[in-house]
């Protein structure tokens, strides 16, 4: 039954033709625009997307920064000026605090 008033519902609508476009009677198609909001909408979607982007580029950089680090043998844990940090032999130990100097003199 849901059928057959779907299908006379389809029959009876009318058909797009030249003349009938489907508008409000006296409008144009000129005259159908997005207006404020769409424009709002779009220059959101835009301005998203750029700092999507501009974020996506920086973490791709920082990526192939670290590999390229990695891949020259300074991640055996020498730092940069040649001395072997400690604590990055030893997973789990921490830094000894500094030394009190003014008790020591």
């Amino acid at each position: 039954m849901f059928v057959a008033s779907g299908l006379q519902a389809l029959s009876t609508t009318p058909t797009p033709g030249p003349g009938n476009d489907g508008l409000r009677p006296g409008l144009t198609a000129d005259q159908v625009t997005p207006g404020l909001l769409g424009f709002v909408m779009t220059a959101f979607m835009v301005i998203a997307v750029v700092m999507l982007m501009v974020s996506m580029t920086r973490r791709i950089r920082r990526v192939r920064y670290q590999a390229q680090f990695s891949a020259s043998g300074q991640d055996s844990g020498e730092a940069p000026g040649g001395t072997v940090d400690t604590v990055a032999e030893q997973p789990g130990a921490e830094a000894a605090p500094p030394a009190d100097r003014s008790s020591a003199t």
